[in-house]
């Protein structure tokens, strides 16, 4: 295995200076990154591919844990990132190749041109959740009328939350939204400086389990539909990988990313039927207790799906519904920021799961 651990913490601030310094494509970020030619094993040797990961999320440890970090035929340098959004800051300033982001980040990238693409999928079991602190007043989703609430701006909680507003007939302008990373948001929370919290796993669990924080809306409700969503799904349930085009278009970087996305769907794979192993080492690596992680896991838990019409449609509804919202600047093609050129090694692995 050639694995380099190069772990940035906290850059959720200096990727806007990674941002700045990008050198912009003199294409539109909209158009399709060319299919570049295969290249041999001892080129593919000298590929270095920097993903980006989240905290988390840990793709490093589930990777690790699955034993799909053996005999990796090129060079993987990790960032850590605190969410989806500055790590597709950093990748469309190419200083990452690839990423694991929510439904709701590439939306935000595609509006600002990004460069950028959605390459490979996966479902979630449960949607991300809307919390409430212990001992909160709030019963009924009208109840966030005039409320603070929590929420990384961009992130797929950001989605989440938008569709719960508008489940209860409420716009953004009807409650004030702070835009808080988790760990800035976990402590507004327990201060009690926020009324409600829109979050994702483990953060949910953590919440729950250690501050005493009710779940308003569930994640299993936002994505069914069930309970308070009162038959709306607020969540689509997906996790994307997100390349930068540029290195879909180099040779190496493209062999190098169609080998990775495979290894981390056949590690979601085995993270779904190793549920109580995967907890173990999830907590040992993270420092998350056992009990939430235990209780994390199988939320956590992702399938690999392809990337299909369905899939691109339900992400423009959400794009849709932030630019009617006035939270995009104008209307997102999403179409243009997808590419499906990886869903013939994603399918074997479709397949085991039926």
């Amino acid at each position: 295995m050639k694995l380099r651990n190069w772990v940035l913490l906290g850059v959720a601030g200096a990727v806007l200076g990674l941002s700045a310094c990008g050198t912009p494509s003199s294409a539109p970020s909209s158009s399709p990154a060319a299919v570049p030619p295969a290249v041999s094993p001892a080129q593919l040797a000298d590929v270095t591919l920097r993903v980006g990961d989240q905290k988390g999320g840990s793709v490093q440890v589930l990777l690790r844990a699955a034993g799909q970090l053996d005999s990796v035929p090129y060079h993987v340098q990790w960032s850590m990132f605190t969410s989806g959004p500055p790590m597709l800051e950093a990748a469309n300033a190419n200083a990452i190749d690839i990423g694991q982001v929510g439904n709701t980040p590439p939306i935000f990238s595609a509006a600002a041109d990004g460069n950028i693409a959605i390459v490979a999928a996966l479902r979630a079991t449960v949607g991300d959740a809307l919390l409430v602190p212990k001992g909160s007043s709030i019963a009924g989703l009208a109840e966030l009328r005039g409320k603070t609430i929590a929420v990384a701006k961009g992130s797929s909680a950001n989605g989440t939350l938008l569709n719960t507003l508008g489940k209860a007939g409420l716009q953004p302008s009807d409650v004030t939204i702070s835009y808080l990373q988790p760990s800035d948001a976990y402590a507004a929370f327990n201060q009690g400086s926020v009324a409600a919290w829109a979050v994702w796993e483990p953060y949910v669990s953590e919440a729950v389990q250690s501050a005493g924080a009710r779940e308003l809306v569930s994640g299993a409700d936002a994505l069914n539909g069930t309970g308070p969503a009162g038959g709306t799904q607020l969540s689509n349930g997906f996790s994307l990988q997100v390349a930068n085009k540029t290195a879909l278009s180099d040779p190496g970087k493209n062999a190098a990313i169609q080998d990775y996305v495979v290894r981390l769907g056949k590690a979601d794979l085995w993270a779904k039927s190793h549920p109580d192993e995967w907890a173990t080492i999830y907590a040992q690596q993270t420092g998350i207790p056992l009990q939430v992680a235990t209780a994390a896991i199988p939320r956590l838990a992702l399938t690999p799906i392809l990337i299909d019409d369905a899939l691109v449609a339900s992400e423009q509804q959400l794009a849709d519904a932030f630019t009617q919202a006035g939270q995009l600047p104008g209307k997102v093609d999403i179409s243009g920021y997808v590419d499906r050129r990886y869903n013939p090694v994603i399918g074997p692995l479709v397949g085991t799961q039926k």
